[in-house]
């Protein structure tokens, strides 16, 4: 198998390649200097030349806030950049996995949305990954679709980095405690990602490290992991004003991993030490 990652120097990116390479998967990860996605000529012209018989489609538009006034920029990468893979796979016959977000959903209610939840994003990030799936679901026969959440990792900024700087420069710090998700470490999601690419178990699914908090309650973990005595002091999403609503809900359910026979991934918490670890250099 030959496989084609797409926005190789994100967090995700760089992890699945890593993977392959541990898995001695023949492999090429391309970013932003290799190709424009959101020119059809030079992304099909780039893929097809290659000739994959994968790709991993990480790359993204994922400045949430910015997008709502970067709307053209936004849907330039996040729907035409996908179509433009999208078409590339179907033409070469080749697997399609699409990284997908918890924001495709509306963050209603309280219980997990399910991979055929109906989709109602609130923000227009939300919506150009939302349309990006239909871009996939519509010319990808062989296809994954992956929605995960609050992903961390060792190559690129984070929400875990944020929290360790702001932690060794502050006495406190004030943290939203009303949006619930699932922290999701980029290494044991590219390990999926690669047993999932090995299958032809074709679907939509949830991913993301189990179990779930605030992100008030992630910060005081990573506080606490990282030996850092700065006090999280909780506020609600009110006090917290932003350019894109955030949905209140982001937990996902793995009952489509399970349906398909795949590996839930570790505990959060598991996941935030061994990742602590790795920036250490343990």
């Amino acid at each position: 198998m030959k496989v084609l990652v797409i926005g190789a120097g994100g967090q995700l990116g760089f992890d699945v390649c890593r993977e392959l390479a541990h898995l001695s998967v023949e492999h090429r990860g391309a970013g932003r200097a290799d190709f424009d996605l959101t020119d059809e000529r030079q992304t099909r012209g780039y893929i097809e030349g290659y000739g994959p018989d994968a790709v991993v489609h990480c790359a993204a538009y994922t400045a949430v806030d910015r997008a709502e006034s970067d709307r053209e920029a936004c849907y330039a990468v996040n729907v035409l950049g996908t179509r433009h893979v999208a078409d590339s796979c179907r033409k070469l016959n080749a697997k399609m996995v699409y990284i997908s977000t918890d924001y495709v959903f509306d963050g209603q209610g309280e219980a997990p949305f399910e991979a055929d939840s109906p989709k109602n994003p609130i923000n227009y990030y939300g919506l150009t990954k939302s349309l990006g799936e239909d871009e996939v679901l519509k010319r990808v026969g062989k296809h994954f679709i992956v929605r995960t959440s609050w992903v961390f990792g060792t190559n690129g900024a984070n929400f875990v980095r944020t929290m360790l700087r702001l932690g060794a420069e502050k006495d406190s710090v004030k943290v939203v405690s009303d949006q619930i998700g699932s922290p999701t470490y980029a290494v044991d999601l590219a390990k999926l990602l690669c047993r999932m690419l090995q299958t032809e178990k074709y679907g939509t699914y949830h991913a993301a490290n189990e179990g779930w908090c605030s992100w008030c309650e992630f910060a005081a973990a990573i506080m606490e992991a990282g030996g850092l005595s700065c006090r999280v002091l909780p506020i609600p999403t009110s006090e917290y004003p932003s350019a894109a609503q955030r949905p209140i809900n982001s937990c996902l359910s793995k009952a489509s991993l399970d349906a398909a026979s795949f590996e839930r991934l570790p505990a959060w918490q598991d996941a935030l030490k061994r990742y602590l670890e790795a920036l250490r250099g343990v």
